[in-house]
């Protein structure tokens, strides 16, 4: 065992926990003690700049004052009386109100994305006609680690056999285009497949949906792709479930991504970003289907710590200050210098197959070379570790590393990071 002191409450730690944690927390052996603002600080006093905010939650940075006084404020008065009504939730109905579409009117409040997911399945089966028994999803989309999340994109774990599989649909994953073609000349054919086999089956129910995949690698689907398969669910009446985890609260520099591509939900999915990391989400949709039949039965939305006065006190706090200091041209500007200098990235190094993103949501997809595109793990890694030690924390997933930085982040300092991260990338190779 190393001696240093992170090394050893790591060593500690690991005695009892379970192994399976994320893979950026595995590798890089760091024990985060504080945050201000957009950097984290391990237990050493070592600085990193939180360039996954989070896990993409901490849009105001950490530690926000004005969250903190909202929270301490609350925790002097009132932490879980079931789902009763309180102060805090009344503001959070009033502040989403102000922010999502005016038909979006109705709040499910819960604790996780996941268990929203499974609080919209409800929903849509109580309101749905019995002939429309099938939920439809995007192939590679994440919804959490539930068994109706999991079910949705037909992920199986172990021996464990699925209750029902969904339809998948094809996504617009242009870089690697299942069809080999090229957009715009494909004429969006992955977009004419989700239209005849979602929404013309009449025994789909919704289709539910990432409007900018995140786990998936931040797929930025082209407009076009959403233009035609959201008139089609409307046309045929599929309900359009949007999950808004990643994106929802200004993360795109719209409040929702659906905005930005003018997709009109019927229902939406919202959490990480909106409650400054306290455990927060929230189901919202119209009246007619979050109140139709079994699922407005009383206890049917009801959970334990749905609705616990400390989560919806930090979500009412984030949300007044994101609607206060009003971010979303600094977001859009700070989500073009990203696009520019990850071009300029994967013009100069043949192991940077793709980059993508927008607003304040980013990729890096590395690759073994740009003519195989052969996915490397490998360079991921090296890239992650190197970030790291460089006091850069980024999101590792695979081959893929995410890149989402607060909100707050002052122009000057993402430029500065940007920089340090492409002397990081002079640094990786085969071998190294």
């Amino acid at each position: 065992m190393s001696d240093s002191i992170q090394d050893q409450y790591i060593f500690e730690e690991q005695k009892h926990l379970v192994a399976g944690i994320s893979e950026e927390a595995l590798l890089s052996r760091v024990v985060l003690e504080r945050g201000e603002g957009v950097y984290v600080y391990d237990i050493e006093g070592r600085k990193y700049f939180d360039f996954a905010s989070g896990i993409f939650t901490q849009s105001l940075g950490h530690n926000n004052p004005f969250v903190r006084e909202a929270l301490h404020k609350q925790i002097e008065k009132l932490w879980n009386v079931h789902d009763f009504t309180t102060p805090p939730r009344l503001e959070c109905c009033k502040i989403l109100a102000e922010n999502l579409p005016a038909e979006i009117d109705t709040f499910c409040f819960l604790t996780t994305g996941a268990e929203a997911v499974e609080a919209a399945i409800r929903a849509i089966f109580c309101f749905a006609s019995p002939a429309r028994s099938k939920l439809a999803a995007l192939r590679y989309g994440f919804h959490g680690k539930t068994l109706g999340a999991r079910m949705l994109v037909h992920w199986k774990i172990g021996n464990n056999s699925l209750p029902a599989d969904s339809v998948l649909a094809y996504r617009a994953y242009c870089y690697r285009c299942p069809f080999s073609l090229s957009y715009p000349s494909c004429e969006i054919l992955c977009a004419q497949k989700v239209e005849a086999e979602v929404c013309q089956n009449q025994s789909v129910a919704a289709l539910f949906f990432e409007p900018i995949q995140g786990a998936g690698g931040v797929i930025v689907p082209p407009k076009e792709y959403w233009d035609i398969i959201s008139r089609a669910c409307q046309k045929n009446g599929v309900l359009l479930v949007a999950d808004e985890v990643v994106t929802g609260g200004g993360r795109v520099g719209s409040f929702l991504a659906s905005s930005y591509y003018n997709i009109n939900p019927d229902l939406v999915i919202m959490a990480k970003g909106l409650a400054s990391g306290f455990p927060f989400a929230v189901l919202a949709g119209k009246k007619e289907i979050l109140n139709s039949h079994e699922f407005s039965a009383p206890g049917s939305s009801s959970s334990t710590f749905a609705s616990n006065p400390l989560g919806l006190a930090a979500a009412a706090a984030t949300l007044k200050e994101l609607s206060r200091l009003n971010l979303g041209q600094h977001i859009v500007k700070l989500g073009e210098i990203i696009s520019i200098k990850l071009q300029q990235m994967m013009d100069e190094f043949s192991f940077v197959g793709d980059v993508r993103g927008i607003g304040l949501l980013h990729a890096i997809e590395f690759v073994e070379d740009k003519n195989s595109k052969r996915p490397s793990a490998n360079y991921a890694r090296q890239f992650f570790l190197k970030c790291i030690k460089d006091g850069i924390k980024v999101s590792l997933g695979g081959n893929i590393v995410r890149l989402a930085p607060p909100f707050i982040t002052e122009e000057n300092v993402l430029m500065e990071v940007l920089e340090r991260m492409k002397k990081v990338l002079r640094t990786i190779g085969p071998e190294k």
